[in-house]
């Protein structure tokens, strides 16, 4: 009931989101036959109840997570992009009743529309669309680009580092959020780009799951692959707790974070929970450190830093996997001047932005000030992984999922 209450709210909206451009539309287009105006109406008004009714059955029926995501998807767009389109018709409203009552003040009989080759209700109509077009296709391109990985390689370079460490290879994915997945094909092709790098060690930092443990029961296999010479580390995030689901009961909930990490050890990954490892290479050590997820604002703030940093004072490089990049401002820099360089994820770029050599936006910038690429604080780093998977809108705008390769280097 949570959510039918929410979701009726937005389908009133995009009844008279509908309603409202149905008339604006069809007012541009005085001159159409009464054949091409029910032809019109019934795609128009079709698509608006069959979508609806999709929408309403993914919500009280276990439909499959294909036919769910198709409905929930093209709701989403054809919201937004009607959103978009709105504007145009509330400026057209209120410019054609400026005339009305300047009309009526005057005593003149001013046109609505003036003798122009394109009048001005149907230029602003027509822009509107043309606006309205714009996230309509790009949304519905970005479902393409889902699973359309990059590597990023990044050198990064320490003054302590031991040169047995000298250009060693540390693979770094996040976010992988199996329960939005539905091809296992692409996810399986992420894997083996991940793998082709032949890394030394692999990070992965949080977002196993959506919420539930379950999700990785047809992924698990898949991400068993994910080896390599040194070790995996891991950590969760702030989904793998289980906290945006509904659960009868606390204990179901504890239940299922215990699953989530049973997970990690099935698949042969070390999760680091406020804990730390050490790694070897010909008698040195640098230490790999992780801890549970630490947000700021709503983000659980379960990680406990000064257990990670237990026994760890002598070594000369200390690398820290903590999901949310909020951590190394808040706590990490002004705490723990020890820690060389953060791994996080979270943001996900959004799933949303630009990203290019000369210009790189989001709109999860005036959230997160650092959310996309490497920080460098001093003689700290982080570095914040755009994610492996998606989560809501199952697709990418201009930010792509991301496996990044780094080059550890003494200098």
């Amino acid at each position: 009931m949570g959510r039918i209450i929410p979701l009726l709210i937005i389908s009133v909206l995009l009844l008279l989101i509908d309603f409202y451009s149905y008339k604006a539309i069809v007012h541009i287009y005085p001159r159409w036959t009464k054949t091409r105006k029910k032809v019109f109406q019934i795609i128009w008004w079709g698509y608006t109840v069959v979508l609806l009714i999709g929408v309403f059955a993914t919500i009280l029926f276990n439909l499959n997570l294909g036919i769910k995501t198709v409905f929930l998807v093209a709701f989403f767009i054809t919201f937004v992009s009607k959103i978009f389109f709105m504007p145009f018709l509330f400026i057209d409203d209120i410019r054609r009743l400026f005339i009305l009552l300047k009309n009526k003040i005057s005593g003149k009989k001013e046109t609505v529309n003036s003798e122009n080759s394109i009048p001005r209700s149907e230029f602003l109509v027509k822009a509107g669309l043309v606006v309205a077009a714009i996230p309509l296709f790009s949304l519905s391109y970005g479902i393409t680009c889902s699973y359309d990985y990059r590597i990023r390689k990044q050198q990064i370079y320490f003054k302590n580092l031991p040169s047995e460490f000298d250009g060693i290879i540390v693979g770094q994915i996040s976010d992988i959020h199996s329960g939005s997945f539905y091809n296992k094909k692409a996810v399986l092709g992420g894997i083996e780009m991940l793998l082709g790098q032949n890394p030394d060690v692999i990070f992965f930092t949080g977002d196993l799951v959506n919420g539930v443990a379950s999700e990785m029961r047809d992924y698990q296999d898949l991400f068993s692959k994910v080896k390599a010479p040194l070790g995996v580390y891991s950590t969760l995030g702030n989904h793998d707790y289980g906290m945006y689901e509904k659960w009868p009961n606390e204990s179901a909930r504890l239940k299922n974070i215990e699953d989530v990490k049973k997970t990690h050890k099935l698949m042969g990954w070390d999760l680091l929970m406020n804990e730390n490892r050490r790694i070897k290479i010909d008698g040195a050590e640098i230490g790999i450190l992780g801890i549970e997820n630490w947000g700021t604002g709503r983000f659980p703030k379960l990680g406990k830093m000064e257990e990670a940093v237990k026994n760890t004072d002598d070594l000369p490089i200390k690398l820290l996997l903590s999901h949310d990049p909020s951590h190394w401002r808040a706590e990490v820099l002004p705490k723990y001047s020890n820690i060389d360089m953060s791994f996080a994820g979270h943001t996900h770029g959004a799933q949303f932005g630009i990203e290019s050599e000369y210009l790189k936006w989001s709109p999860v910038q005036y959230i997160y000030d650092e959310w996309d690429g490497l920080y460098k604080e001093g003689h700290q780093q982080l570095y914040v992984n755009v994610g492996y998977g998606f989560i809501g809108y199952p697709g990418r705008v201009g930010i792509l999922p991301e496996i990044t390769i780094f080059e550890l280097k003494k200098g």
